[in-house]
């Protein structure tokens, strides 16, 4: 993996801040919603609204069509192991654990599928984590 360019992810220009703006407006909204009804927020969340505001913004950086699919299909591969956090965080909560401990068992385990994700698909040619 190449040297990560630290000064160039760290400058804000103007226009970063407004797409930092409008991202976060998304999940706000999102919040907001969630407040009179669960199952619409829980819709809005479920799309790709963050990988599709990214990929208008890696577009109007001018990032080429092959950088985007790469972000696209490692998007794919990525939301995989996070599925089962999904069924596990409420059968944790309903099951008397914490909100605390619910989400670090969650971290843990989606960390450690996420690693077992990269291996598996290494044996099958697809590298989410080139070396």
């Amino acid at each position: 993996m190449n040297r990560i360019p630290w000064d160039k992810i760290l400058s804000f220009t103007p226009l970063d801040l407004g797409k930092l703006f409008l991202s976060a407006l998304v999940i706000v909204v999102v919040t907001k919603i969630q407040l009179v009804n669960d199952r619409l927020s829980a819709l809005l969340i479920a799309l790709p609204l963050t990988s599709l505001v990214a990929m208008i913004w890696m577009h109007h950086a001018g990032q080429s069509s092959q950088r985007l699919a790469n972000h696209a299909e490692g998007t794919f591969w990525f939301v995989l192991p996070t599925l089962p956090m999904f069924l596990i965080i409420p059968w944790m909560l309903r099951n008397g654990w914490g909100f605390w401990a619910t989400l670090a068992v969650n971290c843990v385990i989606t960390v450690a599928l996420f690693w077992l994700t990269v291996v598996v698909l290494r044996r099958f040619g697809i590298d989410l984590m080139p070396k």
